[in-house]
């Protein structure tokens, strides 16, 4: 994580995240797009910026070719513009680009792309006036976002539409939520004491030629999508303690042998949760061997971590490379447009991230039949109901829970094969990670649904057993009594649905558990 400085206000000093092209992580940007921390761009970062423009303007004195600087852009790269039309170029440029549809996108991932999109220009490859960086950074520390469709991009040469929706602001157009009201871009950079800087030669590609809008929102997924996981942990621990599971699958040696550092981790939680239980402790008698959904728990979470771990490797490297074309070698007095906008490195790996936690969540639904079934339960009332024929008691929770299920695995078709060409072929295969970042959000909003329902079945069932459960398991019921009650006789059921989903949403038994029995998968004695 980058080191924060301090500046000074009328208030004191407040410390400020320094944006250098490195040092980026997935928790960095949750901190600037969710929780407003400041940004800074430090000296030589901006001299760095000024130093590459000063090399481009010598280019466009000289009148060499540069690709989106003064020729046009995709089909039209091979007209070459005269000096006039280089300075009006990039207006229209972010006019037709800002092309997208429908609903607004939520502001921590505009906010998100803000912040990757400042990241690339720190490198001093981009080219653009410092002024442009300047005013995002700006934008982002007074809380002024831009309004951006959340439907447009397909993830290649950037993700132009919106992208193009953040650089009207530059121009004083467009709209922008400032202060929780939606305003034109023009009020609300005044509003903000924020000047539109224009735009000049290179300055809107500059902003919208990369995947930062797909990258920042798949950053905030991974962040989200961990902490998910160790409510899985927690969740299945308290169904193995319900269950009476045989907990020797879960001894660490197990796990180490195989060598998976995720199926190690979960191994470790599972086990801390159900700490101080007779389960563990040997006091309650358990089946020789449990069904797979009961002791392939930690290699089915573990592989969700390690996939998940290595897509974050994926946007982190994203998020502090150079994605932007053409890009810009000062010290080489060098231009070279490739390919760098492609979203392919991380639509890619966040497929799979996506399909980890969908399996995730089937594994969770076996787990709550069981609770529910009286052939499976070992000893549990039938859909866990005191009043089994009067009362139907979970039933119907599995039924909404299969809902959710489905619709994750409909979601879970990987959109990074499903290029289609645009711009008369020259952009003839275009990653699609735009669908990816947008289905995945879908699929972990599902997800806290189906596992807010197995906590629900999970502290149910515990309430009809009469021995002493984990630390940890014991807390997470606590946490659940606090919002859902027993279920001692029918009622409508989607109140407590809803109130579980968000309560998983929230984190709160996660930070409390984890305040009992210490942070989830570290430590503990093999």
């Amino acid at each position: 994580m980058l080191p924060a400085t301090q500046r000074r206000s009328r208030r004191g000093f407040i410390m400020t995240l320094p944006i250098i092209g490195s040092g980026l992580t997935v928790d960095t940007l949750v901190q600037v797009a969710r929780h407003h921390e400041p940004i800074s761009l430090p000296k030589d970062v901006v001299q760095r910026i000024i130093a590459c423009r000063e090399m481009l303007l010598k280019k466009i004195t000289a009148h060499e070719i540069m690709y989106g600087v003064n020729t046009g852009i995709g089909e039209f790269s091979e007209v070459v513009l005269n000096d006039e039309q280089t300075k009006d170029f990039q207006r229209y440029l972010i006019y037709n680009h800002a092309a997208g549809i429908g609903d607004p996108a939520p502001l921590e991932y505009v906010r998100g792309a803000m912040l990757a999109r400042v990241n690339v220009h720190a490198h001093g490859n981009s080219g653009c006036r410092p002024e442009i960086t300047q005013t995002l950074v700006d934008m982002i520390n007074k809380g002024v976002t831009p309004f951006v469709c959340q439907k447009g991009s397909v993830g290649a040469c950037g993700d132009l539409a919106p992208m193009s929706q953040i650089a009207l602001l530059m121009l004083g157009e467009g709209k922008a939520y400032y202060k929780g009201e939606l305003l034109e871009g023009k009020v609300a950079l005044e509003e903000a004491g924020i000047t539109p800087p224009g735009l000049e030669a290179r300055d809107g590609l500059a902003i919208i030629n990369g995947s930062n809008m797909l990258t920042a929102m798949s950053a905030i997924f991974c962040h989200d999508a961990n902490l998910f996981l160790k409510h899985a942990e927690i969740a299945a621990a308290m169904s193995l303690e319900a269950l009476k599971a045989n907990m020797k699958p879960y001894t660490i040696k197990i796990h180490e042998v195989r060598g998976f550092p995720g199926a190690v981790r979960s191994a470790k939680a599972i086990q801390q949760c159900i700490k101080g239980g007779d389960l563990i402790e040997g006091k309650i008698k358990c089946k020789i061997q449990d069904a797979y959904s009961m002791r392939s728990t930690p290699q089915v979470i573990g592989a969700a971590h390690d996939a998940i771990a290595y897509a974050r490797s994926q946007v982190e490297t994203e998020l502090n490379g150079v994605g932007d074309n053409p890009i810009f070698f000062p010290k080489e007095n060098l231009q070279l447009s490739g390919a760098n906008f492609q979203g392919s490195p991380v639509s890619l790996p966040m497929d799979m991230a996506g399909i980890a936690v969908t399996m995730v969540c089937v594994l969770s639904e076996r787990r709550m039949n069981r609770l529910n079934n009286p052939a499976l339960s070992t000893g549990l009332p039938a859909f866990l109901t005191k009043g089994a024929g009067m009362y139907s008691g979970m039933m119907l929770s599995q039924y909404t829970a299969d809902h959710l299920i489905v619709e994750q695995r409909i979601l879970s078709a990987p959109a990074s094969i499903q290029s289609i060409p645009a711009a008369a072929d020259q952009e003839d295969f275009v990653s699609m990670g735009m669908n990816t970042a947008i289905k995945n959000m879908q699929i972990l909003d599902n997800a806290y649904g189906i596992l807010g329902i197995e906590f629900m079945a999970a502290a149910q069932a515990l309430d009809f057993r009469e021995y002493h459960v984990g630390t940890g398991v014991a807390k997470a019921k606590e946490v659940i009594r606090r919002h859902v009650k027993f279920l001692d006789e029918d009622r409508p059921l989607y109140p407590d649905h809803t109130a579980m989903k968000e309560l998983v949403k929230s984190g709160e038994i996660l930070r409390d558990v984890e305040k009992s029995i210490g942070s989830l998968g570290q430590g503990l004695e093999r």
